[in-house]
């Protein structure tokens, strides 16, 4: 069946309509970042770059790194920037622009998060990297998908309960990377942890300027928090929402965080392009590998 005009929206020039993108325009590996001044910060690595292209928020530049295809992409910040993402980026794989149908042999992508984040775990120091096992999503976006299909529930009614959580706010859901991106990018060098995703950079992650948020001890409960070993980490806006959609689109998906920020030790980094920088070179030698 044709997808209607209103559900699959084309531009002029049949690209997709946000991303602004041909099917051809990307590579099968994407590198995500929230920052569009970090897509050439990425491509800067590059030993070629074929395409550049922008529209918003969503600045995309596709090249070769050692001889692999990769395609370096901004999201803008939140969850529901990457709704807008995925979806156009399954599009772009998986759907015939021309009949408007859905390809009956799917394409699985890697996507690939390179990011910032702050640790509410004294030990994990800034300029390490963090490569998230798990997310826990404080928004509510997958819960508009059949979200169950891809959830850990008993961690997430552990947490619930641990965190004496307000039914106000949306459930939180509990999601995993992919296993197989997870053995490429893991060493010595990064320590897999468990990553919340925020829906706000000030009260949501427990800042205080003027407004004091609801529940002033949840990033201590998050900290203190424990299913099986498996701890909180650290906090962002982006990978949940990765993790859910990738996991239900069929795609393979990964985040890979620069701790800028120790919260619980009041730290900040004092090298923080650096640290972004080899960060970057870190998972593009991976990939290549």
């Amino acid at each position: 069946m044709s997808l209607a005009a209103s559900e699959l929206i084309l531009n002029p020039d049949q690209s997709i309509y946000h991303l602004n993108l041909l099917p051809e325009d990307i590579a099968d590996t994407i590198i995500i970042v929230g920052d569009p001044n970090r897509v050439p910060q990425v491509s800067a690595f590059f030993d070629t770059i074929e395409l550049k292209k922008e529209k918003r928020e969503f600045h995309t530049h596709t090249g070769t790194y050692k001889g692999k295809r990769i395609t370096a992409l901004s999201t803008g910040i939140g969850t529901d920037n990457i709704d807008i993402v995925f979806n156009e980026l399954d599009a772009l794989a998986n759907v015939d622009f021309k009949t408007r149908t859905i390809k009956e042999k799917k394409k699985v992508l890697e996507i690939i998060r390179v990011g910032t984040s702050g640790s509410i775990q004294p030990e994990i120091p800034v300029d390490s990297f963090v490569l998230s096992e798990f997310a826990i999503g404080f928004d509510n976006l997958i819960h508009f998908y059949q979200s169950k299909l891809v959830e850990h529930p008993k961690i997430q009614r552990a947490f619930m309960e641990h965190t004496q959580w307000n039914p106000r706010n949306s459930d939180p859901y509990v999601v995993s990377c992919d296993e197989h991106l997870a053995d490429r990018l893991s060493s010595d060098q990064v320590i897999k942890g468990f990553t919340g995703t925020n829906v706000g950079f000030y009260g949501p992650q427990g800042r205080q300027i003027r407004l004091t948020p609801f529940d002033a001890d949840l990033n201590e409960k998050m900290a203190n928090f424990n299913f099986k070993g498996l701890k909180i980490t650290n906090l962002e806006m982006e990978t949940s929402a990765i993790y859910g959609l990738g996991g239900l689109l069929g795609h393979k998906t990964l985040s890979m965080n620069c701790i800028l920020a120790n919260r619980p030790n009041g730290t900040f980094s004092t090298q923080g392009r650096k640290s972004i920088d080899a960060l970057i070179k870190y998972t593009l030698d991976k990939l290549a590998e």
